[in-house]
């Protein structure tokens, strides 16, 4: 059984799932339906990372309404 992963940096998330920009990565998943995934990585980063997570949002080019939609999923 594996561990559960918790309190990581970005830089360990981007290294251990083997892509450039975690915060890429986790839009991406949202994006394409997989809201328990994306819950799930949210809560792996740091309570520093998340916020840095939920600032990343409101600098893409992600709809407002969208950008409302990940941030209740991680609630």
């Amino acid at each position: 059984m594996a561990t559960k992963r918790h309190s990581k940096t970005w830089i360990q998330q981007a290294k251990y799932y083997e892509v450039k920009n975690i915060a890429d990565y986790m839009i991406e998943t949202y994006l394409n339906g997989n809201i328990s995934f994306f819950r799930q990585l949210y809560y792996e980063l740091k309570p520093a990372g998340r916020k840095l997570f939920i600032s990343w949002l409101f600098h893409t080019e992600i709809s407002p309404t969208e950008i409302e939609k990940m941030i209740l999923a991680t609630l």
